[in-house]
């Protein structure tokens, strides 16, 4: 065996690791970068990227479907999944190019190959070793499925739902969180019957209620079939189809069976238990500041518990970087991590649900503003609202949005949260007309008493 040093090993490419490895590079550091696929892993590849590609190809369908209701004479002839999937595909290619053309801008040096840690300082690829002063797990996560329910034939998971070279006629989706609902919205904006089954009382359980709530009624308007509260009991596969049954008796019979029961931390087959990582439940335990159980060795992204999002990984990646430089960054608050879901409509959030802020604070005020009070809104035709959720008298400390492209108003909301602001900082600041900004400036307007487009 050879020996390569380096100031930092990063094992995995995914947004934790190719972040810490871009911004350790920046900060002079030496960095071997190890991936066993492609370097920008699951959000670039089989995630997030093509993903949201595909919802703006439904959103552009739905555009075509409904221009009569703008004055515009166009109808909608079908979708053509071979350009859809060649759409999407150009994309992601366009992004891996520039991915690659920066790590060799920032004198990264990558290595093909599944790593294995063999110490608290060493990664084996290949049967070569790479020693590092520091270590970075980043090995990304996994799609899950349930107990006795196998993926393949017609039962998938995300990765292939994305690569289908055909418009399913009935899908049955089973998880009503992120990855359910957004597929649920492409394939309904597709012309497909769609079902979703959550075993939890609503659709995205993890956001505020008010939220669901309201995504629920936005997707009954759109036909988009849903059976809350209710657990699934096996699936049975035939040639021309699946059939799913659920606790209560019912049965559905659909072309595909998607399994969006959320993701598992790819931990396992890596030597982390081994060499000594503390592994809970497949999760890498670490303190606030990414530091593992073993000395110079950090874990980021899907692997440590908590939110799994890109952008929680790469702003993790940045933070372990300038830690290990010496920079002593801020740990990163959790709950002001901004969290999107780009159905039709999106969903959008920051900070605490109503529930959470009750148990932290104790006391809270709420305030929601209706996106009918505002132009921009309307001039779109998107139904939806903001909630805020303040500590009484104190700052706010949750936004929840739901409407089309609220996904682009979290930008200001994270600031929001973030800095603490109360609502009389931001009742004074200028929002933009006509801008669905505004629905924040008019939320925080009437939560510091002085509502102007609002009904009393």
């Amino acid at each position: 065996m050879t020996d390569t040093s380096a100031d930092l090993v990063i094992l995995g490419g995914g947004s934790g690791g190719y972040a810490c490895a871009f911004r350790a590079a920046e900060l002079g550091l030496s960095v071997v970068l190890v991936e066993k696929d492609k370097l920008g892993g699951t959000c670039l590849h089989r995630g997030c990227i093509p993903t949201k590609a595909l919802l703006h190809a439904a959103e552009v369908a739905d555009s075509a479907r409904d221009a009569d209701q703008f004055g515009v004479r166009a109808a909608l002839e079908g979708v053509d999944i071979d350009g859809v999937n060649k759409y999407k595909d150009g994309i992601v290619a366009g992004l891996y190019k520039g991915l690659q053309g920066l790590a060799k801008a920032h004198k990264v040096t990558l290595v093909e190959g599944a790593g294995t840690l063999v110490d608290a300082n060493t990664v084996e690829v290949n049967g070569t070793r790479y020693t590092g002063k520091n270590v970075v797990l980043a090995t990304g996560s996994y799609s899950k499925t349930l107990p006795g329910l196998e993926l393949g034939g017609r039962v998938i998971a995300s990765e292939q739902a994305l690569n289908l070279d055909f418009i399913p006629n009935k899908v049955v989706v089973l998880g009503g969180g992120v990855i359910g609902v957004e597929f649920a919205s492409v394939w309904r904006s597709f012309g497909a019957e769609v079902t979703i089954v959550e075993a939890l009382p609503h659709l995205v359980p993890n956001e505020d209620e008010f939220v669901s709530k309201r995504l629920e009624r936005a997707f009954r308007k759109r036909g988009i079939k849903f059976k809350t509260g209710v657990k699934f009991t096996g699936a049975t596969q035939t040639d021309s189809g699946v059939s799913v049954s659920l606790e209560n008796g019912e049965t559905y019979d659909a072309d595909l069976l998607l399994v969006a029961v959320g993701r598992g931390p790819n931990t396992a087959g890596h030597g982390f238990e081994a060499a000594g990582v503390n592994v809970e439940r497949g999760f890498v335990r670490t303190d606030e500041r990414l530091r593992t159980n073993l000395p110079g060795v950090y874990a980021v992204g899907d692997i440590v518990p908590g939110l799994q999002l890109a952008h929680r990984g790469f702003q993790q990646g940045i933070f372990i970087a300038e830690d290990i430089a010496g920079l002593n960054p801020q740990p990163i608050d959790e709950a002001g991590i901004p969290r999107v879901t780009y159905c039709h409509p999106e969903v959008a959030s920051v900070g605490l649900t109503e529930a959470a802020a009750k148990e932290q604070y104790g006391s809270v005020e709420t305030f929601t503003y209706d996106l009918a009070g505002n132009g921009k809104s309307q001039i779109l035709k998107t139904q939806g609202a903001v909630k805020l959720v303040r500590a009484t008298d104190g700052p706010v400390v949750g936004l929840h949005l739901v409407g089309d492209r609220v996904g682009e108003l979290i930008g200001e909301a994270q600031l929001i949260y973030n800095w603490e602001a109360l609502p009389e900082d931001v009742a004074p600041l200028v929002h933009a007309h006509p801008t669905q900004t505004e629905a924040l400036g008019e939320a925080h307007l009437a939560l510091a008493g002085k509502p102007l487009h609002v009904h009393g």
